[in-house]
């Protein structure tokens, strides 16, 4: 039975081997940890040079080099691609001065790779930076074994129905704690604006949310919150799984996605509830273009998850409404109540791109 293998022990809180030797960071060098997002515009590569000193702003980190063929982004006859810095973040895994720095992605014109979509971004959020636009983004994942099983279902059949794991207490509903806290803590201490984080309806499943952010801010802490949530369940011996609706949980079970919540600061402003209805105008009208940038596969992956069940709209039909988590956009109780405040769009999949969806609000809304 090959998928004993793969099988993680419960808890997953064991003793875990000091990787690092117990050495202190190095006083004057910095290791600094290159990330981008690859061909497949879902995952993230990475890696590492040393630099004699701390860089104080991001301009004065290199432009720097990698394979391209081995990334899905460019052939072998012609693979050199370029990484272009553009944020940088204390590192919670080296600690001392050393640093995750996310990076856009060039060819060899120096121009965007196809998945590279933060230049486009970072040019509509320049554009419309007067309006002081907020994002926050509630990213739903699921942890699972190294056999793409999710942590805590039984590797034949399946767990109870769902109704007993959102934000539950109890090892036999909450599977993988100790992944969430350890990622949890080594994001505040990178500096990223995680606001919080529950576990989800689906066993397994978790949330955890990044903002406020203003503008180009919000893709570029989303990705390199992913990326450490990929290191720390590597530490773990787990995986964690951004596609909205694994096969596995097909049949009665809620999918994930990347709600994004919206304001500018007429939203936020005392009667900002008319600002945000008449956003939905815009937002109406660009609906079937949103539904093909809201996941990395033109649309496809979201189709197995907004099928208007397990607190979903239907992908083909725009709607919204106050309070109703069935609609493609929410006004929360609380904004209607207060009559200001932000809007929840609840299209994007769980493995959607910030960078896209950030750009498709601003857009549709604003331009």
């Amino acid at each position: 039975m090959t998928h004993l293998n793969y099988e993680t022990r419960m808890p997953l809180g064991q003793a875990v081997i000091d990787q690092f030797l117990g050495l202190r960071p190095h006083p004057t060098k910095v290791q600094a940890t290159y990330v981008w997002i690859d061909g497949t515009g879902d995952n993230l590569r990475s890696k590492t040079r040393t630099f004699d000193r701390l860089p104080k702003k991001i301009e004065e980190y290199p432009i720097w080099n990698y394979d391209g063929s081995s990334t899905g982004q460019a052939k072998g006859r012609d693979s050199d691609r370029y990484l272009r810095p553009v944020a940088s973040y204390p590192d919670p895994f080296l600690g001392g001065q050393n640093r995750l720095v996310m990076c856009d992605t060039l060819d060899h014109e120096m121009q965007p790779t196809a998945t590279n979509h933060r230049q486009a971004c970072a040019e509509i959020m320049h554009e419309v930076r007067d309006t002081r636009p907020w994002f926050g983004m509630e990213q739903e994942y699921l942890i699972v074994d190294r056999d793409e099983h999710p942590l805590g279902w039984p590797k034949h059949g399946y767990p109870a129905p769902q109704g007993k794991y959102y934000c539950s207490v109890g090892a036999d509903r909450a599977f993988g704690r100790e992944v969430v806290e350890t990622h949890y803590r080594a994001c505040l201490h990178a500096g990223l604006n995680i606001f919080g984080t529950n576990a989800e309806v689906t066993p397994g499943q978790w949330e955890f949310q990044i903002g406020t952010c203003e503008g180009i801010d919000m893709g570029d802490q989303l990705w390199m919150s992913r990326y450490i949530l990929h290191r720390v369940a590597e530490q773990f011996g787990v995986c964690v799984s951004l596609d909205p609706k694994p096969k596995v949980t097909m049949g009665d079970w809620n999918g994930a996605g990347c709600h994004t919540n919206f304001s500018t600061a007429e939203m936020r402003a005392p009667g900002g509830i008319a600002a945000i209805e008449a956003a939905m105008d815009g937002l109406k009208r660009t609906h079937l273009e949103a539904m093909k940038v809201y996941d990395p596969h033109g649309g496809e992956d979201n189709l197995r998850r907004l099928t208007g069940r397990h607190e979903t709209s239907s992908a083909d039909k725009f709607s919204w409404g106050v309070a109703n988590r069935g609609c493609s956009i929410r006004i929360p109780r609380q904004v209607a109540a207060e009559r200001k405040g932000y809007l929840e769009d609840r299209r994007p999949s769980s493995n959607c791109d910030p960078y896209q969806v950030t750009a498709m609000i601003a857009q549709s809304i604003l331009l």
